[in-house]
């Protein structure tokens, strides 16, 4: 259990270190944070058995950044906002980042930016079309089976399924290990962000080591035979690409496909599950979206991942000693760290009004549910955009009546709004 620093003695309205905290309802917790957003600054929120105070230097813990602009700073400022260190909680381990290669989420520049050309590159405007293409004959061919063999789970059925195949195919992974991949990154990213046994803490959030080395040993095989003999998919791009010289190591590459697997399935699998509940609980919202999908599917996509805010939190550390909002503003520390809580901003009372309600018509709609901007925005937001419009308009298309039943089973985390199953009819 943390211990929250509170210098204006305002009172904590809740302790966000406190694993006890992410098991409550979604509306308690969206209450503290709007408590939190009226508070006069971020409260710092000391980590471990001291409540982060013991010792010298830069004290354990976290300055939360709960309000919309604050959030917006801290990813448009990465040489104060560092990346580095790693976003995750708790931070991979150097042993662990030397051994499977790192991620480009905790990578700053030059060296981010110069992965991010190279992967920028290789997403050519012949691949991303096909992968349109892909989505929509995918789309067809699930609702397909949904409509034949009738399943009770969308996630599995659904939503796992679609933004897996389209990562696949954009890869391309043969279709042998498809389903043991998928297993491995179901069961590596099920306890992300969840308070576990000192014994189990040994990890990367977000993936199995095992299920890691797996998933990168066999795209690292695929990348030297692609080397040899390239065909028109995103691992011979990604492998034969040069920019400045460079193009992605084996390791890179492995460590690019398990940041595809992880957010790019997991974010939009749990977005898409969010999003038929919500739809489902909101009907007036349906019956809008069904009367004019051309003129709101966007916007319900968009409303979608605002409300669910699928990742709810990336942690950055002070390079340097740091004013947040301007020269009078409340001073972070270089050293300490800094949590960007996305969920919170995509509900500022500042920036959106009536901000707890849906609303598939909500203009504009500046959500953060990709990140707060900057170097670090998502590579694939147009995918999954895609992803969800394609599939929704095709779902209400042909399934006008398909809902979700009951409510989803969510898995408690700090880190992602993760749904384990979501039961479904139509």
């Amino acid at each position: 259990m943390g211990t929250a620093t509170d210098p204006a003695g305002v009172g904590v309205p809740a302790d966000l270190a406190d694993p006890a905290f992410w098991r409550l309802p979604a509306a308690d917790r969206a209450a503290a944070f709007a408590a939190l957003r009226r508070l006069p600054g971020p409260l710092f929120f000391g980590e471990g058995p001291t409540g982060g105070r013991a010792g010298k230097g830069p004290r354990r813990g976290f300055h939360a950044l709960v309000r919309h602009a604050d959030v917006v700073e801290a990813g448009r400022t990465p040489a104060v906002f560092l990346s580095g260190p790693g976003v995750t909680t708790p931070e991979p381990a150097r042993w662990v980042r030397l051994l499977f290669g790192d991620s480009m989420v905790n990578l700053d520049d030059p060296r981010h930016a110069q992965l991010r050309r190279i992967v920028s590159r290789a997403f050519t405007p012949r691949l991303l079309a096909r992968a349109e293409e892909d989505i929509r004959r995918l789309a067809g061919e699930l609702v397909d089976r949904v409509e034949r063999e009738r399943p009770e789970d969308f996630v599995t059925a659904v939503a796992a399924e679609l933004p897996f195949q389209v990562i696949c195919n954009m890869m391309g992974i043969p279709e042998e290990p498809r389903r043991a991949i998928l297993d491995e990154v179901n069961h590596a990213s099920e306890h992300t962000g969840v308070a576990r046994p000192l014994r189990s803490r040994i990890r990367v959030p977000g993936r199995g080591l095992r299920a890691l080395a797996r998933m990168q040993g066999m795209v690292a095989d695929l990348g030297r035979e692609r080397r040899r003999r390239p065909a028109d998919d995103l691992i011979s791009a990604l492998v034969t690409a040069d920019v400045d010289g460079r193009r992605l190591t084996g390791r890179e590459l492995g460590a690019f496909f398990s940041l595809l697997l992880v957010a790019g399935v997991e974010t939009t699998r749990n977005a898409l599950a969010h999003g038929l509940h919500l739809l489902t609980t909101h009907p007036e919202q349906r019956e809008l979206l069904l009367a004019a999908p051309d003129r709101h599917l966007a916007g319900a996509v968009d409303e979608i991942v605002r409300h669910a805010t699928p990742i709810i939190q990336f942690r950055r550390t002070l390079a340097v000693d740091h004013r947040l909002g301007g020269p009078d503003g409340p001073l972070l520390p270089a050293g300490e760290k800094a949590v960007l809580f996305f969920a919170s901003a995509n509900r500022d009372e500042a920036v959106f009004t009536d901000p707890d309600a849906f609303d598939i018509t909500r203009s504009p709609n500046p959500h953060l549910g990709f990140g707060g901007g900057g170097p670090h925005y998502c590579l694939g937001a147009h995918l999954a955009r895609q992803e969800m419009k394609v599939l929704f308009r095709e779902l209400f298309t042909r399934l006008p009546a398909v809902r979700s039943v009951g409510e989803p089973e969510l898995v408690p985390s700090n880190f992602d709004n993760r749904v384990r199953a979501l039961r479904f009819t139509f």
